[in-house]
């Protein structure tokens, strides 16, 4: 099966569901509204052949199992995973009482009924937690993937292309916004009050590792009344950032912008589909240039989507990264190879973030352990 993932080919050919000739035996845990809208469809485009469908609510599993093309539904997921013995195990679900990850433990039992795991973010709510499940997968030689769907989308795996190359040079400084508030620091400590900071943190998070590393320095302001946060980091690779969580935008505005500079160059990605990449090289000698075009060879280059014809490169389960990383999950499995994104030690550095912003008061400069 040719690689749908070649870095070297960001305008792959898909292919659909019924095309493929070696399917992986799948069960989903989780009947809910996010997974209908954009895990299960992205099946449609991935070598998956779905088993079951398994929620408490079984009624529902049983709705989806025929919406989505399952021989059976289940209410009890160990009844589910000893009938269907699946090579892998999708989970997509919530929260319990206490403000745990309800997929953290799900995970570690499917791992141990011999199943590889795709769970969507987050993983869980601290380091232990995270370290347990590596220790699970080594034991069982099962691997364990996370949705961090930024990560897969085409505009950031094009970022990721570009700052590696000799002539963007290299990575200095990154910037990320991201619309989130952080509770007041007498809740931080509180799993069910910080439930919204950790799911959403996932998502900034992941880019700024994915692009620039781990996080070894940072400090933040807080503001009170919305919630809104700007952060100052470093990297162990000695660059910097800033991640500006914008609570209080407007509903209608643009989620997102990543910015990442380079040498004489840098990259920005806007609302998660329009890119432009300023190219090193032009000079525009001040008081003396009478016009803003360079020449081509050093032009800002820019890429962004058309809505007009029905194309796959358009539609959301792509352009969000939802089919990306569902085939990079199916292909590492089916060819027994190990997962490159989306791994328990890409999620780490996202909760040793997590774990920095729980403990660390707002404008004390603090090192990661």
């Amino acid at each position: 099966m040719s690689s749908l993932l070649d870095r070297a080919n960001l305008a792959r050919v898909i292919s659909y569901q019924f095309e493929y000739s070696e399917r992986l035996r799948c069960a989903f845990i989780g009947a809910g509204e996010h997974s209908y809208r954009n895990v299960y469809p992205a099946f449609q485009y991935a070598p998956v052949e779905l088993l079951a469908v398994c929620d408490v609510r079984i009624e529902r599993a049983r709705q989806y199992a025929r919406t989505f093309g399952a021989a059976a539904a289940y209410g009890d997921h160990h009844e589910m995973l000893a009938r269907e013995r699946p090579d892998a195990v999708f989970i997509v679900t919530s929260y319990t009482e206490d403000g745990q990850v309800q997929a953290t433990q799900l995970a570690e039992e499917c791992m141990r009924a011999g199943a590889h795991v795709w769970m969507e973010k987050p993983t869980a709510t601290s380091l232990a937690q995270v370290d347990r499940l590596a220790e699970v997968s080594a034991r069982t030689g099962r691997q364990l993937m996370t949705g961090l769907k930024k990560i897969f989308t085409p505009a950031i795996e094009k970022v990721k292309a570009i700052i590696e190359t000799p002539e963007f040079g290299r990575a200095s400084s990154i910037s990320v916004r991201y619309p989130q508030a952080m509770p007041p620091p007498d809740e931080r400590g509180d799993d069910w009050r910080m439930i919204g900071f950790l799911d959403h943190l996932f998502h900034p998070a992941a880019i700024l590792g994915h692009l620039m590393g781990r996080v070894d320095r940072l400090s933040y302001e807080w503001e009170p009344r919305t919630g809104a946060s700007v952060s100052s980091l470093r990297f162990e690779s000695g660059a910097i950032g800033t991640l500006h969580l914008t609570a209080g935008s407007a509903a209608t505005s643009p989620l997102e912008r990543v910015e990442v500079v380079g040498e004489d160059a840098n990259v920005v990605v806007d609302n998660g589909t329009r890119l432009t990449y300023y190219r090193a090289g032009a000079t525009i000698p001040y008081g003396r240039t009478g016009s803003f075009v360079v020449d081509d060879a050093m032009a800002p280059l820019h890429w962004e989507p058309e809505f007009s014809l029905g194309q796959l490169s358009n539609k959301n389960l792509f352009l969000l990264g939802y089919v990306p990383e569902v085939l990079h999950f199916c292909e590492s499995v089916l060819r027994d190879e190990p997962l490159t994104k989306g791994t328990l030690a890409d999620v780490r550095r996202i909760v040793e973030l997590y774990e920095l912003y729980r403990k660390t008061p707002s404008g004390v400069v603090v090192d990661a352990p």
